[in-house]
């Protein structure tokens, strides 16, 4: 069993930047992946970042390359999400999730077993 909890959400101007964690407990030598996932209203949750633990391989979403970065601390299981030049678009509730396998595509969020309770991110233009 693995507990996500998220923390760094809130509201910022288009342009601005936020840095969201994720820190992890419980089974965390079993993780493999750790992702962050966004969900805007009236839209299907998708992937944003991924890394894998193991080897700290990282992926992007397209409309996110060049502008976050996903890093971690495994002496804190803590995952970053560092958000730069936050669009209006960007605005969604972020999830980390944790994913006990590699396979799979790490943008589907079926490929991930535990989930973190969200944390919004708002853009204003």
């Amino acid at each position: 069993q693995v507990h996500l909890v998220e923390s760094g959400g809130g509201s910022v101007q288009s342009g601005g930047s936020l840095r969201l964690s994720c820190a992890a407990f419980g089974d965390t030598a079993s993780i493999t992946r750790m992702g962050w996932l966004r969900q805007a209203p009236g839209k299907e949750r998708g992937g944003v970042a991924a890394i894998y633990t193991g080897g700290g391989t990282t992926y992007y979403a397209d409309s996110v390359k060049g502008r976050f970065t996903i890093s971690q601390d495994n002496a804190k299981s803590t995952v970053y999400l560092q958000m730069h030049s936050l669009k209006p678009e960007g605005t969604a509730m972020y999830y980390c999730a944790a994913s006990f396998w590699g396979g799979g595509s790490w943008i589907n969020q079926n490929e991930y077993n535990y989930w973190g309770q969200g944390t919004q991110v708002t853009v204003s233009s």
